[in-house]
């Protein structure tokens, strides 16, 4: 990989765990709303988890393979 590839998964890794600490607040903030729409919280919930999957996906691509 070359440095310029690993800046690039870098700053979207940082992209993504910005968007995943937005949806955790938006989350946080629809349940504790009265009335809260429990679809939305469940779809905002959803897209969360495939951004989590999403960040260990560039993590790893990040991290080299040690074999031990």
């Amino acid at each position: 990989m070359t440095q310029n590839e690993e800046r690039e998964l870098r700053e979207q890794l940082a992209r993504l765990q910005q968007e995943h600490r937005d949806l955790d607040a938006a989350i946080a903030a629809l349940v504790m709303s009265p009335g809260s729409d429990l679809i939305q919280v469940q779809r905002l919930k959803k897209r969360k988890l495939g951004l989590r999957d999403k960040i260990r996906q560039i993590e790893d691509q990040i991290t080299p393979d040690i074999i031990a």
